[in-house]
């Protein structure tokens, strides 16, 4: 009795767990949300605040927000195992709010082709700061990068009395 009671369980959960998710596609939720967050934050930001820098010896919001646009371009083009642009090349060129959010939008749908591999794909060979790493380590590194620098964002909106996305309430 017990060997077909767990024989009936184990077939009841074969669909189950032949349709978990990848690792790939679970990072890709994670990057989702932060990518969202970052997106509304630089939209809601207004154009004068761009040049705002809490103290010295940080970047301006609009400076961040470029970082994160060329990084996440950099991580995904690793991820692609596409040569990646200079990581700073965003932060150097766009300097307009305009310039920036059109960057981070354009590395956001760059990124879209590098989540949406398979598995397979992303367990393929990279080298990521003079490591040895794979590609599914550099979408790791890009969604931690962006969440990382999501803290910050979050800071500068918090001292110019404005609510961050993840803290907006959920329609």
């Amino acid at each position: 009795m017990l060997a077909r009671v767990v024989l009936t369980l184990s077939l009841a959960a074969a669909p189950a767990l032949a349709q978990a998710p990848s690792a790939t596609s679970q990072t890709r939720d994670l990057w989702h949300s932060v990518k969202g967050y970052l997106i509304e934050s630089a939209n809601d930001m207004p154009e004068k605040l761009y040049a705002f820098r809490p103290t010295p010896e940080v970047r301006t919001f609009g400076e961040l927000i470029a970082h994160v646009a060329g990084s996440e371009k950099m991580f995904c083009a690793m991820a692609l195992g596409e040569k990646p642009p200079a990581e700073d090349a965003v932060e150097q060129q766009a300097k307009t709010k305009a310039a920036i959010v059109a960057a981070l939008r354009e590395s956001t749908d760059y990124c879209e082709r590098a989540y949406s591999q398979a598995d397979s794909a992303t367990s393929g060979a990279v080298q990521i700061f003079g490591e040895p790493r794979t590609r599914f380590y550099a979408l790791v590194m890009n969604v931690t990068h962006d969440f990382e620098h999501y803290g910050n964002v979050v800071t500068y909106l918090r001292i110019n009395k404005m609510v961050p996305p993840s803290s907006k309430p959920r329609r």
